[in-house]
């Protein structure tokens, strides 16, 4: 009996340390509570950091005080990344867009984006969203598209008065002058896409020299447009706003909406886990987000 008894014993310790020793560290986190979670987000991107028509912060309120252990990263909420969440335990999602953007009239069961908000509150999951914030911060998503290139200069296009460091896209004047082409491979390696959309300029060839990059993470003609660059790099541009570009000799590179932004997540997923969330929670990002167009 003592021998089944200390048998026992011996199991129970190496499956223990067996779980320490393969990482399983839930259990032993020390978690942090919604509102601490929030003030490190926003001390690191504050939310006046926002443009004045975005809806930032904390958008979803679980209904139970819990400790947060697990905070997801999503580029887009939608209802395969609320299950996604659900199964991995996480209390927090952190979506970079806003999952209630215009008003909503009904929280029911009819519509996705309301199916979103009842699942969220249903399963005491939290939603924070710093959108524009997180554009407009040093550090930020727009200064990691600009990491896609070798410079010597980057300042915001559009820089805040209080701080000319912070602001709205990215104005950079390269290191030393790279082809087009050159320029889609580095835009391709650095956001790991196989395939990006290019409009040439009047009258320039893939082989063409640029000296100057405009940039904008998202839809971001309504800060690019007028800029002088010779290549403007973003998600998305409408048709006419194309031409307007190429007519005045940019060039431009398109990635995707979503395909501007969602690589940032998987590069800032460890800073914020160890730097802005000491190491008390676990950050993860998901792996059901992505961008719905396709190129076959």
């Amino acid at each position: 009996m003592i021998h089944k008894a200390l048998f026992r014993l011996k199991g129970r310790f190496l499956r223990n340390f067996s779980k320490m020793a393969m990482g399983d560290q839930k259990e032993y986190l020390q978690g942090l509570k919604i509102d601490e979670v929030i003030s490190k987000l926003e001390k690191w991107a504050p939310l006046s950091l926002a443009e004045s028509w975005d809806n930032v912060g904390l958008l979803i309120e679980p209904s139970q005080d819990s400790i947060i252990k697990n905070v997801m990263l999503t580029n887009d909420l939608t209802e395969d990344v609320v299950q996604e969440a659900v199964q991995k335990d996480a209390n927090l999602v952190i979506t970079y867009h806003p999952n209630i953007f215009q008003g909503m009239k009904n929280v029911t069961l009819r519509t996705w984006k309301e199916r979103i908000v009842v699942n969220c509150i249903r399963n005491n999951i939290a939603v924070f969203s710093p959108h524009t914030s997180w554009d407009n911060v040093e550090g930020g998503i727009n200064d990691w598209l600009a990491d896609a290139f070798e410079f010597s200069n980057s300042k915001p296009i559009q820089p805040r008065a209080d701080n000319p460091k912070l602001g709205a896209g990215r104005s950079l004047i390269l290191k030393n002058p790279i082809s087009l082409t050159e320029a889609v491979d580095q835009v391709k390696k650095h956001t790991g896409l196989p395939h990006v959309r290019l409009a040439l300029a009047r009258g320039k060839s893939l082989e063409s020299t640029i000296n100057s990059v405009a940039l904008c993470a998202g839809s971001g003609v309504s800060v690019l447009r007028g800029v002088a660059a010779d290549l403007y790099f973003t998600g998305e541009m409408l048709h006419h706003d194309l031409l307007e570009a190429c007519q005045n000799n940019t060039s431009v590179i398109l990635t995707n909406h979503s395909d501007s932004e969602r690589g940032f997540l998987e590069d800032f997923s460890e800073h914020l886990e160890k730097v802005i969330l000491d190491c008390k929670v676990k950050v993860f990002v998901s792996k059901l987000d992505k961008d719905p167009l396709i190129t076959l």
